[in-house]
């Protein structure tokens, strides 16, 4: 069921916790990560309407956010720059760069485009970057001019930021299993996700690449033959 994600009060705007994902543009786990950690993370308390319906106001999760971001941002600063900037690192190593405390909170735009990847005998996904691919991430965080940028993630246009990753073959197959079968695409996300190990949100975009469109005005992504 779809819930409100906005509401106001007299003159003041609140939401409701889809509502602060979609504001913020952090997945629910997230929003659920911070208002359950909220004596540590900051995150305003919510206030319930009439209904019970949970709600939390605007302008609070606006200044926590913004003092979320600066508190990442300072810590992104702090990266380790040691060792080969040629060296290709693990999620873990990356994490530790980045000053993470997992490889689970790598940014997306760093877990979408490794440099080098290894599909494992389990169908699980070996990702690697170069360090200086890491440094640029950091980089392009804090505002900072990137020195170490891996060759073609930056100038010429990609025809499609998944164009050469693997895990589009895999996002093809579920595709074509789910076709044969006669099923419903809607929970294909989840499933995708669970099968690479990735975020729900990258697991759908790899699903959207997948999808051939000869649209006028689009690109068609050209699929691998299964």
């Amino acid at each position: 069921m779809t819930g409100v994600a906005r509401r106001t009060f007299g003159i003041r705007v609140a939401l409701d916790r889809a509502g602060v994902a979609a504001h913020t543009g952090a997945s629910r786990s997230t929003v659920n990560h911070w208002h359950r950690n909220r004596e540590r993370t900051g995150f305003p308390g919510a206030f319930t309407d009439d209904t019970g319906g949970e709600w939390f106001w605007q302008d609070e999760v606006d200044a926590f956010h913004a003092a979320h971001r600066t508190a990442k941002l300072a810590v992104l600063t702090r990266v380790d720059r040691s060792g080969d900037p040629h060296e290709l690192v693990g999620s873990g190593e990356a994490a530790k760069i980045l000053r993470y405390g997992s490889y689970r909170n790598l940014p997306d735009e760093l877990r979408d485009h490794p440099d080098d990847v290894e599909i494992l005998s389990d169908g699980r996904l070996r990702r690697r970057w170069y360090r200086r691919t890491v440094w640029a991430i950091a980089d392009a965080r804090t505002g900072r001019q990137s020195t170490g940028r891996t060759p073609g993630t930056t100038g010429a246009h990609k025809p499609h930021p998944y164009a050469d990753d693997p895990r589009l073959q895999v996002a093809v197959d579920l595709l074509v299993e789910a076709d044969a079968a006669g099923r419903d695409r809607r929970g294909l996300g989840v499933e995708l996700a669970r099968r690479l190990g990735v975020p729900q949100r990258t697991a759908q975009r790899l699903l959207t690449a997948a999808e051939p469109n000869d649209g006028p005005g689009t690109d068609s992504v050209p699929c691998a033959s299964p």
